[in-house]
């Protein structure tokens, strides 16, 4: 993935998933730039007309996960490093 890409290119790009499997492939692609994944664990919410996934992501390392969230702009949810996109409908 390009390192010049801003957090919302990075995750807009995750928003064109339809579904879970793809979501899942193509997060762990993008995450394999700061470690090895360890856990991808993804739950999907419907609001209102909107649809989110819920992704929980662990790596390697904690030093990995932070590096992660600083890129992304995301926090942790426990000891997840948490990723929320939206799907399409």
């Amino acid at each position: 993935m390009n390192a010049t890409r801003t957090s919302a290119e990075r995750l807009k790009a995750l928003t064109g998933c339809g579904d879970t499997v793809g979501l899942k492939s193509a997060i762990h692609e993008m995450c394999t730039e700061f470690g090895e994944v360890r856990s991808i664990d993804i739950l999907t919410v419907i609001e209102a007309e909107t649809r989110r996934a819920l992704c929980f992501l662990r790596l390697e390392s904690e030093e990995q996960e932070i590096a992660l969230m600083r890129s992304l702009g995301v926090s942790r949810f426990g000891n997840d490093v948490l990723v929320v996109v939206d799907l399409p409908r």
